[in-house]
């Protein structure tokens, strides 16, 4: 049976919706925001980095980054964010949520500027310097997951908490569409002023000096919006749930809560006391009892992410080759390198104003009501019968006059992603475990899945590859080609979906009440407190 919750959560948890949850949601959104700007925008310009430093004059075809160079230059990032998810997620519940957010904002800021000032003598040089800021920036942007889903975890009321988290990660839609934007008003303005002939036309000509700027403006823009919001996130209070539960200062919870939500809220500091004393707050992540009550969902919150982030995030970074693989984009000797850059962010433009935005907020609109498990599952379906749809007639999409139904059906697996799995593999993690390792087990959950964008990133690159050396990219091995890479994601969110069965349902419950923090002393056989999916 559930014992008494504490005033100032229960508070939390039946509050109405009012300015301080906007307030959060934008204040974590922004970060979220950068997050995904800084992410995806390396995508726009690394065609544009392989004119530049990788010329051959002798090629009948624009300069291409190696293959060695380009999975570092897209993946390096996905590695400092699966460390800092896992370093920050431990952190975030050793010292707060609040302390670690600000280092976690300063890191990204510094480190997006850097980027756009990589420098080199060389090719080799620039891609290095740049490589290791992408690799720190990684590192600040893979703190703010767990921060971001708890902190607005721990701040929602427990009827609309999905949303706010939801609302949280659509911030990321807007960040991948601003980063499209964002190429696309600068690659306009220097198309404008700098009038380049085609690469057929003039192989050394067609890249004019001054695109070397294109690509550093796009990201040291990056900085901007996490700026910004610095300030105000210093000035967020610590979560309660934190304060009263980790840090045990029932006082400073009430003061803080109070200030919050305009209500009086009692101190409750025996009570605090009487919580923490007990067993279901007392297990640490290694223990025999947490693998008992939570390692089932563990698993199934790190393998549905993982899998969703294989097909997620090599969709989205190699747009442009897929693109360019059906003739959407045309072949890049017809185009300077400028107009190019332009290309491409038009393309993902597209796409993400179609698919991809509309997507997060219809999760934002529903998942509150008709549930977690419901939107993912139906989520992982969708996705694996488009991918289905565009590998099964993968020919006829390529031929002339067919590109706009694969555009159409490719913008439909985005919207799918986010009105699904992309987003609620985010939520659940920040609401099923308890308040003491809520931030590690989501720094834990979103490390799985940045090694599956690894695993997506790294691994579609060579397995696009077409077997035909003619239509391969300089330096790359035959792979097994965008029509059987395409069924490999398909059976991958085939898996997701089954796997799904895993995880909790947490719709309409408090954090302490999926936790089972606040239930009395059990027998140890006694099953964990879900009403589907308990691990037996």
């Amino acid at each position: 049976m559930a014992g008494d919750q504490l005033q100032v959560l229960n508070a939390l948890d039946v509050a109405k919706t009012q300015l301080y949850h906007f307030t959060a949601i934008v204040i974590a959104g922004m970060g979220f925001f950068t997050d995904a700007y800084d992410l995806f925008c390396i995508s726009l310009v690394t065609k544009l980095l392989g004119r530049i430093y990788y010329f051959d004059p002798s090629s009948d075809s624009p300069g291409t980054l190696p293959p060695n160079v380009a999975a570092a230059v897209n993946g390096v990032a996905f590695c400092g964010t699966l460390s800092g998810q896992l370093f920050f997620g431990w952190l975030g519940d050793k010292l707060g949520r609040k302390k670690v957010y600000g280092m976690t904002l300063m890191l990204m800021v510094i480190c997006s500027v850097a980027s756009g000032l990589s420098f080199g003598h060389t090719a080799k040089g620039v891609v290095a310097t740049l490589c290791f800021f992408r690799f720190w920036l990684g590192f600040g942007i893979g703190g703010d997951y767990p921060l971001s889903a708890t902190i607005m975890s721990e701040y929602a009321n427990k009827k609309t908490r999905g949303a706010f988290i939801a609302a949280v990660f659509a911030m990321q839609g807007f960040g991948i569409l601003a980063g499209g934007i964002v190429a696309l008003v600068i690659s306009a303005a220097f198309k404008n002023h700098f009038d380049a002939p085609t690469y057929a036309v003039d192989r050394a000509g067609s890249t004019v000096p001054e695109a070397d700027y294109i690509w550093r403006i796009i990201l040291m823009l990056g900085a901007a919006p996490a700026a910004l919001t610095y300030y105000w996130r210093m000035k967020m209070p610590e979560t309660a749930r934190y304060t009263a539960l980790i840090a045990k200062n029932a006082k400073q919870a009430a003061a803080d809560m109070s200030k919050v939500l305009q209500v009086e809220i009692v101190e409750e500091q025996d009570k605090v006391e009487h919580l923490t004393m007990k067993e279901a707050n007392s297990f640490g992540l290694f223990s025999r009892e947490f693998a008992r009550r939570h390692g089932v969902h563990l698993v199934g919150t790190t393998t549905t992410w993982f899998l969703l982030d294989i097909a997620f995030y090599s969709q989205n970074l190699f747009q442009k080759d897929i693109f360019s693989a059906i003739g959407w984009i045309p072949k890049a000797a017809t185009m300077n390198a400028i107009e190019e850059v332009f290309r491409i962010a038009r393309a993902q433009t597209l796409i993400a104003l179609c698919g991809t935005v509309p997507g997060y907020w219809f999760t934002v609109a529903f998942i509150d009501t008709i549930g977690r498990f419901t939107i993912q599952l139906m989520g992982f379906f969708f996705m694996t019968v488009f991918m289905l749809g565009l590998a099964i007639p993968y020919h006829h999409w390529t031929t002339a006059g067919h590109h706009i139904g694969f555009v159409v059906m490719y913008g439909f697996t985005f919207f799918f992603a986010n009105f699904g799995p992309n987003s609620t593999t985010f939520i659940v993690p920040a609401e099923i475990f308890p308040a003491r390792l809520r931030s590690t087990c989501h720094g834990i959950s979103a490390a799985a899945g940045k090694a599956g964008a690894i695993v997506g990133a790294f691994g579609f690159l060579y397995a696009a590859q077409s077997r035909d050396p003619t239509k391969r990219d300089k330096g790359y091995p035959a792979g097994i080609g965008v029509r059987n890479a395409l069924f490999v994601l398909a059976a991958s969110n085939l898996l997701g979906l089954i796997l799904t069965f895993l995880v909790p349902e947490s719709k309409g419950k408090s954090l302490e009440e999926l936790s089972g923090e606040n239930e009395e002393e059990q027998p140890t056989s006694s099953p964990a407190p879900y009403g589907r999916t308990a691990p037996v």
